[in-house]
């Protein structure tokens, strides 16, 4: 199957309320519309995860933060830029998303994505889009496609072809908090 055509499959599969498998920037995720609750609540039950533990949101284009979250510090469009590696932001006042996708304390955590698949996925979609690992919370994480369990694959409703075949270990993103006065937290290098 060529790139257009999983896009495509993939685009339909998230406007339908459904759940992906799709490689991203880091590792293989599970993704859904991240304003749609009921396609959150379904990653949440196919990651037998507490929905209190919060899940990332790509988008591609740093421009779309702002649609996302009130309070987005001047500091966090330097930091895009400068990043040689995936970093997500962790910002205040998320907004637009899922009410089960925010954080206790009203944040969200987004990454700007640059793979070539997400990235396009992101466009066309034109919505943010969930990304979580592809695992059973407190399970180890998959470096790479063929380390996904069967119960995951068997759980989604789509499983993106592009990148099946690359074995090579991803890693997860950087992770910093950004309070609404610019102060900047390290929560994973």
């Amino acid at each position: 199957m060529d790139l257009e055509e999983d896009i495509k499959n993939a685009v339909k599969t998230l406007k339908a309320g459904g759940v992906i498998l799709y490689p991203t920037d880091t590792i293989w995720g599970l993704g859904c519309d991240a304003t749609n609750e009921q396609a959150v609540k379904r990653v949440f039950e196919i990651k037998q995860r507490e929905d209190s533990k919060s899940m990332l949101v790509l988008t591609d284009n740093a421009a779309k933060i702002e649609r996302l979250a009130t309070d987005v510090p001047e500091i966090a469009w330097s930091l895009i830029d400068l990043a040689d590696k995936p970093l997500t932001i962790i910002y205040s006042g998320a907004k637009n998303l899922a009410a089960n996708l925010i954080a206790q304390d009203g944040s969200v955590g987004i990454r700007v994505t640059n793979e070539e698949f997400s990235k396009k996925l992101c466009e066309r979609f034109r919505m943010p889009i969930v990304s979580t690992s592809a695992n059973i919370s407190g399970q180890p994480t998959a470096s790479n496609f063929k380390e996904i369990s069967e119960e995951i694959k068997s759980a989604v409703d789509y499983i993106v072809s592009f990148r099946q075949d690359d074995t090579s270990k991803a890693k997860p993103s950087s992770i910093i908090k950004l309070d609404a006065g610019g102060v900047i937290k390290i929560i994973r290098e």
